[in-house]
């Protein structure tokens, strides 16, 4: 009675495990939350997720499983790239990593401070682009994570700022 008692539990705890794992990545609020807190930070209205952004998305990042190299599709979306070394880099890890731009992007001149990139910040807070849609694959071979954001519409329309 004692061993199936301490076996039901530990299936219980296992499926539990499992679930949370599940459903640990590519959620659309693990994109929009991050993504919608950096425009409301420059007080630009929030995107929403769009299935069809999604799904191209989601099929770039399933073409570049193999070799996880960040180039971009050349598509009709705006679009964020991110890679992270190891299979635990989160969602929000790509949006952090692309809005830490912020302190490298000056306004006033709508330019990147020299030597910086910071278009991928402005991309995640164009005031224009109103859908979003990401997708998030684990590289084959241990090779990291490839994080896609695409946004409709583009931004970073030169001479023009986003906000």
């Amino acid at each position: 009675m004692v061993i199936s008692k301490l076996a039901i539990y530990l299936a219980c705890i296992i499926a539990l495990a499992m679930a949370g794992h599940a459903v640990a990545h590519d959620s659309p609020d693990h994109y929009l939350n991050p993504h919608n807190s950096a425009r409301s930070d420059v007080g630009v209205g929030p995107v929403t997720w769009n299935d069809t952004v999604a799904a191209y998305a989601e099929d770039y990042a399933k073409q570049r499983a193999n070799d996880c190299e960040l180039i971009h599709s050349n598509g009709s979306y705006g679009e964020n790239l991110f890679w992270g070394s190891g299979a635990n880099h989160s969602e929000e890890d790509a949006v952090n990593a692309w809005v830490s731009e912020k302190q490298d992007y000056d306004y006033y001149s709508n330019t990147c401070a020299k030597g910086k990139v910071c278009e991928h910040y402005t991309q995640v807070v164009w005031n224009s682009s109103t859908n979003i849609g990401c997708a998030r694959v684990v590289c084959n071979n241990d090779g990291g994570v490839f994080i896609i954001c695409n946004y409709f519409p583009a931004g970073n329309i030169d001479g023009e700022r986003p906000y």
